[in-house]
């Protein structure tokens, strides 16, 4: 068994399992999410009792970044038993996270490596799990920035928004409302654009409309791949998540399938609605 030299850490936003974290040593920073006056790490609500308290709250939730010494705290525990740390992070363009990392990395001489996937949630998180496997596997810290950069190209996410409320009312629909003309009752699909912005590429009337432009978007995000990993996210949309893994597998196939629940810090800036991040395989 090749002997372990590179650390990995991510963010909260990546929405990776704390069972996945676990078994791949990946570090989790956790973000915060104010709501109703109180506020919690991301993780120690459940998404139902995220809801409800958003629901009872008068006002949107907020989110903030983690300080310069979360990431300080968990690269000095990371660099105890490792050469270096590679840590992965949501898209610059989405949140000031990244920033916190760097800062915190200067403290270490060059051994912490900060990368911007140019993502969120699990177009985040596949691109974690990648680098994990290849620190596992022995791999130095510049090859698993190599396999961050090939990972990064490829992987692709689309959101879909049952309602654009929380992402209006938040700032951070940019370009995207040029393609609503005010009509905030459509399920819009989003998606990161190669600069880690959001991007409108699609809308429908109807759930069922929504799904098979959902589904429509990954088999031209695949194009000519027959495999993959994929994960299928979703926010109180679990029967969506469902009936969306079960014909991406009759599609496809499929690697790993991860059906997960998107935590507060994501869903306070998306309400309801749900997500899938794709990485193709030759």
């Amino acid at each position: 068994m090749a002997t372990r030299r590179v650390g990995v850490a991510t963010d909260s936003t990546s929405d990776i399992t704390p069972d996945l974290a676990a078994e791949l040593g990946i570090e989790v920073v956790p973000l915060s999410v104010t709501v109703g006056g109180q506020t919690f790490q991301d993780g120690e609500l459940t998404q139902k009792e995220f809801f409800e308290r958003m629901a009872e709250a008068p006002e949107l939730p907020t989110t903030s970044q983690p300080s310069v010494g979360s990431f300080v705290d968990a690269y000095e525990r990371l660099l105890e038993r490792l050469e270096e740390v590679v840590s992965v992070h949501i898209s610059s363009a989405l949140s000031g996270t990244i920033e916190s990392a760097r800062e915190a990395a200067k403290r270490f001489a060059g051994r912490v490596h900060v990368f911007d996937t140019r993502n969120l949630a699990w177009g985040e998180a596949l691109q974690v799990l990648e680098a994990a496997r290849a620190a596992t596997a022995g791999a130095d810290a510049a090859r698993v920035l190599e396999v961050l950069e090939d990972a990064r190209a490829k992987t692709k996410m689309i959101v879909g928004l049952d309602k654009l409320d929380n992402l209006a009312k938040g700032g951070r629909i940019g370009r995207v409302s040029a393609l609503l003309g005010g009509l905030l009752d459509l399920k819009v699909m989003i998606s990161p654009d190669e600069d880690g912005a959001f991007e409108a590429v699609g809308r429908a009337r109807g759930t069922r409309a929504a799904l098979d432009k959902t589904l429509a978007w990954v088999e031209r995000q695949m194009g000519s791949h027959v495999k993959g990993v994929f994960a299928v996210m979703h926010a109180l949309s679990e029967d969506k998540a469902r009936y969306l893994a079960e014909r991406i597998s009759e599609r496809y196939q499929v690697e790993e399938m991860h059906v997960v629940e998107a935590g507060p810090v994501i869903t306070a800036h998306t309400g309801t609605g749900w997500g899938v991040a794709l990485l193709p395989r030759t």
